[in-house]
């Protein structure tokens, strides 16, 4: 495969393979210098993990691959959009790119769109549904956390 839409069409193929087995209809491609060097698959219904969306599962094996959590020069192909927490995971492992083929809109009539999801997200803490508080907690005789990191870096 040279192109992107083989890319995509390979996350296309892997998401139709996942719903046969009983699974969601989300595969994920990462590619690195022309290469395929980690896919993934939805498992959130096999694992019964929230999280198991088919991107995250290929750039956690992608970083396996790679021998690295920085996955900079890395791009992802999905067969569908990705949600706000897969899109802050390419963020924070550096993927250089993210194409996908289908888009929210095309997975609303079918209940598998995220946008209500980017909505809430886009609100501040306060009006959010989800309750988010910042609480101050310090201990005197426990090194700063933080500071503690940096120091053993």
């Amino acid at each position: 495969m040279t192109n992107e839409e083989d890319f995509l069409l390979e996350a296309i193929a892997l998401a139709h393979s996942n719903v046969e087995k009983g699974g969601r209809p989300f595969g994920a491609v990462i590619v690195k210098d022309g290469e395929i060097v980690a896919t993934g698959v939805n498992e959130i219904l096999v694992t019964k993990d929230p999280t198991a969306h088919a991107e995250l599962n290929a750039i956690r094996a992608a970083s396996r691959t790679l021998g690295s959590a920085n996955l900079k020069g890395c791009k992802v192909y999905a067969s569908g959009q990705p949600c706000p927490m897969c899109l802050a995971a390419m963020y924070m492992a550096g993927v250089s790119a993210v194409a996908y083929a289908y888009s929210n809109e095309d997975g609303e009539m079918y209940g598998l769109s995220t946008a209500p999801v980017y909505a809430e997200l886009q609100k501040p803490f306060d009006q959010q549904s989800l309750e988010i508080r910042h609480i101050t907690v310090c201990e005197s005789h426990v090194p700063d956390l933080y500071a503690h990191w940096k120091l053993t870096q």
